[in-house]
Order: structure tokens, then C-alpha cells, then sequence
């Protein structure tokens, strides 16, 4: 029977994607060496190339410059979330960095040169550790431009026209509020001026700009509960509906006058592209996620970062006169002697007539099978059909353990009052649905309800001890990934610049720490009776080593059997590949050795 690393991919990848001006090549950052670097891929097809070789760092945000002749990209290290920017050309032998200053959280505009490559534009909360302002490099001169928000917002650069005349940025106060705003960049003295103030209070994230500078793309709520594509007009200053649906718009991207975008229907992507007012048919794809997205004009290529529950993340493209094909090949030994399951969607009853939708991983064995209750993190994420764990829930499968991973309170993707459920609510309504997805399985013939047993990342590592603690249920056993213990913590120890987001999703340390610690795992420790799998990074700035040592304590006074694996050069999760297939490797024997 195949183990554990038998289901792993060859590499995983940052959901980061930059297409050459030529459209010719794809860059990407893969940790096929053990580390996520920067590579390179032929869209016709070849051997990727690697052109980085990173000891302790990891690459995240890619970009051409508009010569084709070299890249940017920003990275951290360890996992510290401190990120640096760096320059390589293609027969350079190692990238050149570009950022200066202390460490800090540099973040990379989507699109982050001029048309000309003069001027690099980043964000960074160098001046202001709670403030992250944006940056417009000279890299004729050497000089720069530093533009700041308004009080309680966050910038995020989108890029400058292509004409040169205006620098677009997103304004986030939380996940769902952001506006968008303009800067004009011939005026040296020019405030932003936030141009959807006068739509109210709701989520305007802009995307790309138009390819002749009358206006730009992006993201909005302000016609239902989910998202749409709308157009942001210069001279008229409206908003013109692009396109609506019944689910979340999720990527937009422009070339020329060529539009794509996707479409996330119940957690699977659908893509849509216009060439001017001409639809344009593009070949089928398999039912998967696109985690990134870069287009050529006239959609010849569309590059997409593509995940199915059946085969892992890949590098792909396709455009309307060609079939749909990978460009890497990251599948695992496994699956060449094991039939993947495809996940069954279902939809289960909660409290107040809501329902939550979730997804069923089934052996295709007998049953009735012990199952792994998985929750994502977030809390604002959304589980959908990928490979996901690196294999794990493949691996599980394979040895009869089903897999349901439901969209609880807080989930994206079901529209925008399911997110807003638990804004300062936080072990609330979300675990009220988990009680209910307990009380499902228990009901499922083809499940066995004594032996269950509920694992998460982040966000979800707070429910999953959240459920060990607070429901009244008999849980096999529970895995928490750099799970936060104590919300008051949690919310002082996030980075400076989320202040606002943590405050409005979480809540105030300040003014809220009754509820907070009312809410909190480590309050109601001693009701853990169920064995536990904690897993923490040493360097992880948003929750804090000391605080998973004190909860770890706590269980093992009152003599639970706790498993507890410190990972020394990690952060809020994974950089380095090999620690990541330990740390899930050992989940799966842990998860084996108490449900089967």
C-alpha cells in the first residue's frame, strides 16, 4: 500500500503567476529544490528553468520587467514575513536586491513597473510599523516617491496607468471593505483620493487597468450578496457592471482588449474571456481551481496556477484555437496505482434555516469509514476541490478514512452576509456549524460517528481545538497547525499593519478581551480529553510559540495525550518543503494510529 509521500507532489507552488512581455515564457516560484524559488517555463511547452537558488528564503510575488529581460520578486525569510525585494536577469547567476532599509513588509504592486520600466512601485510599513504606505522607486535615479493612506487603511499598489498618468491602489480596511484609489502621479504634491467612497462602505478591490488608461477594472459588492466585474470610467467617474453572476468573480485580468476573468461556482473556477464585445469560446478544463491568472491579448495564451482535487497544483494554458495543457507535471507516484476520488459536494442543515456546503472525500472500500472532520483557515478562505495538504487527504482516503471539510460561518465563496457571520464572533456561529456537521456524520450511514476526529491550519487550528474543547462530543483525536490558543494574543501579536482587519474581524484586545478570552481554546483546556497533534513554528509572528508551549502545558498537567513537534525555522506555516512533508507525514500516522 503506498505511503504517505507516495501522494506527495513533486513541488508546490506560490499562487503568483507573471506571463514575459512576449508572452513566451511563464515565471513562477516552486519548491521543486526544497526551497520556493524562481522559475521559468516555456508556453510552448520544455524543461523549466531555475533561476534562483534560495538557502533560507522563500519567493513569493513575481514580476517582468516590461523588457522581457529580467524579473523582480519579493521574498521573506523563515517564514518571518519580513519581505525584500531582488532583481535577476535571465543569465544573471543570482538575484540583486533592490529594497533598502530595515526589514519590513514590502508587498509588490500586481503590476509593479511603468510602461517604460523606469518607476517599481511597492508597499511597505518601513516608516510606520502600523502604517503601510506605497513607495514609487526611480531606478534611473535612485529616489523615490512615498504616498500615504488615510488614518485606518492599508495600501495595496495595483500599478500605473499604462499612459503613466495614475497610480491605482486598494484601500483595505478589512477583507470586506476596500476601496479604490487614485493618485496622480504629475501632481508631486497629490493626496490619494478614494474615487468608490460615494458607493458606501463595502468591497471595491481594483484589479487591472485598461489598456488604453480610460479607466480600470475591479472587483465589487455593490450590486448583491456576491461579487461582480465592473469598469471604473475616468471621465465619467461611474461604475458600468462588466458582468454578474450568481457566485464570486475571482480573478480579472486585460490584455489589450482582450478580458478574462473566472468565475468561482461552488468552489470551482469557470472562465469566461471577451475579445472587444466577441465572446471568445475557450477549450474545457477539468473541474479544479485557478489560484492565479496571466493573459497574452486576444487570450492567446491565458496561464492560469490550476488545482483539482485529483491532481496537484500545475502550471497551465490554453487559448481558444488549442486544448487545455500543462506545462509542469508535479503528480506523485500514488496516483499512477491509485484512482484519486473526486470530492461529492453536499449541503447539510444548520441553525436559524441556514445551510453550510461542504465536501465529501469517500473511500471507495466499504464502510462505515472513520472520518477526518477538516476545517480551513482564514477564517475567510473556503474549502474547495484541490489537492490539498500536500496529499494528505488523498493518503487518508487511500487507507479508508473519508475526508468532510465544510464551508463554515466566516467561509467566502456563499456570498457576503455567510463571511460577515462571525466578524467579532469567533468560536460563535462557526462552531455551532461544526456541531451540526458532527450531528451529519453521525447520521451518515456510510460514516462511522465514534470515530471522528477534527484537524485545521491557522484559523482552523482554532476551531479544531475549539471543538475538542467546547463540544460535547467523543472525538478520536484533533491536529492543530499553528493554531491560535488565545484570541486576545492573537490579536496583539498580528502584524501592526492589520490592526483595523483584526479588529473588525476578531476584535479589539483592548475592549474586547472578555470575549475574546471567553472564546478563547486555552480557557477551556481542561475540558480536552481527546488525544492532540500541536504543531508550531518557532518564528511565527501572528501566533506566538509561547503561547502553544502554555497550551501544551496546560493539557499535559491534566494528563492528555499530547504530541507537540516545534518546527524552529518556519513561520505561520511552510517554507521549507522538507519540514512540510515531516510535519504531514506524521499527521497522517497520528490520524491513522487513532481511527483505524
Amino acid at each position: 500500500m503506498p505511503g504517505y509521500r507516495d501522494f506527495v507532489p513533486r513541488q508546490g507552488f506560490q499562487p503568483t503567476l507573471a506571463l514575459s512581455p512576449d508572452a513566451r515564457t511563464v515565471a513562477y516560484a516552486g519548491n521543486a529544490g526544497g526551497h520556493f524559488d524562481l522559475w521559468t517555463v516555456a508556453v510552448g511547452g520544455g524543461e523549466p528553468r531555475q533561476l534562483t537558488r534560495l538557502v533560507d528564503q522563500a519567493v513569493r510575488r513575481i514580476a517582468w520587467a516590461p523588457d522581457g529581460k529580467s524579473l523582480v520578486f519579493a521574498a521573506d525569510r523563515e517564514g518571518d514575513e519580513q519581505y525584500r525585494l531582488y532583481r535577476i536577469g535571465l543569465d544573471d547567476e543570482g538575484p540583486i536586491e533592490i529594497s533598502s532599509g530595515r526589514d519590513c513588509q514590502r508587498v509588490l504592486a500586481t503590476s509593479p513597473f511603468d510602461a517604460a520600466g523606469r518607476f517599481l512601485v511597492y508597499a511597505a510599513n518601513d516608516r510606520d510599523a502600523t502604517v503601510q504606505d506605497v513607495l514609487i522607486r526611480d531606478l534611473a535615479e535612485e529616489s523615490e516617491r512615498r504616498i500615504q493612506p488615510p488614518a485606518g487603511v492599508v495600501f495595496e499598489p495595483v500599478g500605473i496607468s499604462p499612459d503613466g498618468r495614475w497610480l491605482l491602489a486598494g484601500g483595505f480596511r478589512s477583507n470586506s471593505q476596500v476601496d479604490a484609489y487614485l493618485i496622480d502621479l504629475q501632481d508631486a504634491a497629490a493626496e490619494p483620493v478614494c474615487v468608490t467612497t460615494e458607493h458606501g462602505d463595502g468591497f471595491f478591490e481594483p484589479a487591472v487597468w485598461a489598456a488604453d488608461s480610460s479607466g480600470f477594472y475591479l472587483r465589487t459588492d455593490l450590486w448583491g450578496e456576491y461579487t461582480s466585474a465592473a469598469f471604473y470610467r475616468l471621465t465619467t467617474r461611474e461604475l458600468e457592471t462588466v458582468t454578474r453572476h450568481d457566485w464570486d468573480v475571482e480573478h480579472i485580468d486585460v490584455a489589450g482588449d482582450t478580458l478574462v476573468w473566472s468565475v468561482n461556482e461552488d468552489g470551482r473556477s469557470v472562465l469566461h474571456a471577451r475579445q472587444g464585445r466577441d465572446v471568445l469560446q475557450l477549450p474545457s478544463m477539468p473541474p479544479g481551481v485557478i489560484a492565479a491568472l496571466a493573459i497574452a491579448p486576444a487570450a492567446e495564451p491565458i496561464v492560469v496556477l490550476f488545482d483539482t482535487a485529483t491532481r496537484p497544483a500545475e502550471i497551465a494554458a490554453l487559448d481558444p484555437a488549442e486544448e487545455f495543457r500543462y506545462l509542469t507535471d508535479a503528480r506523485p507516484p500514488a496516483l499512477r496505482v491509485f484512482e484519486p476520488v473526486e470530492p461529492e459536494p453536499v449541503v447539510y442543515p444548520a441553525s436559524a434555516g441556514r445551510s453550510v456546503h461542504a465536501l465529501v472525500y469517500r473511500p471507495t472500500s466499504p464502510g462505515p469509514h472513520p472520518v477526518l472532520l477538516s476545517i480551513h483557515g482564514g477564517p475567510e478562505a473556503q474549502e474547495r476541490p484541490m489537492y490539498l495538504r500536500s496529499g494528505l487527504y488523498q493518503h487518508l482516503v487511500s487507507r479508508g478514512i473519508a475526508v468532510f471539510a465544510p464551508n463554515i460561518a466566516g467561509s467566502t465563496g456563499y456570498g457576503k452576509a455567510h463571511q460577515k457571520l462571525i466578524y467579532r464572533d469567533w468560536g460563535g456561529p462557526d462552531l455551532d456549524d461544526l456541531a451540526h456537521a458532527a450531528r451529519y456524520l453521525q447520521a451518515d450511514p456510510g460514516i462511522d460517528g465514534d470515530r471522528i476526529a477534527v484537524m485545521g491550519g491557522s484559523y482552523g487550528g482554532f476551531a479544531a481545538l475549539s471543538c475538542l474543547a467546547r463540544l460535547p462530543h467523543n472525538w478520536a483525536a484533533g491536529v492543530s497547525l499553528c493554531g491560535p490558543t488565545n484570541l486576545v494574543t492573537l490579536a496583539r501579536a498580528c502584524p501592526p499593519t492589520w490592526k483595523n482587519f483584526v479588529a473588525t474581524v476578531l476584535g479589539d484586545p483592548e475592549t474586547h478581551a472578555e470575549y475574546l478570552t471567553r472564546r478563547s481554546p486555552i480557557t477551556y483546556a481542561d475540558s480536552i480529553t481527546a488525544p492532540v497533534f500541536v504543531l508550531q513554528g518557532a518564528r511565527d509572528p501572528r501566533v506566538p510559540r509561547s503561547e502553544a508551549d502554555r497550551f501544551v502545558a496546560r493539557l499535559r498537567e491534566h494528563g492528555v495525550d499530547v504530541r507537540y513537534d516545534v518546527f524552529e525555522d518556519e513561520g505561520h506555516g511552510f517554507t521549507n518543503r522538507e519540514n512540510e512533508l515531516r510535519a504531514y507525514e506524521e499527521i497522517a500516522q497520528f490520524l491513522c494510529s487513532h481511527l483505524l
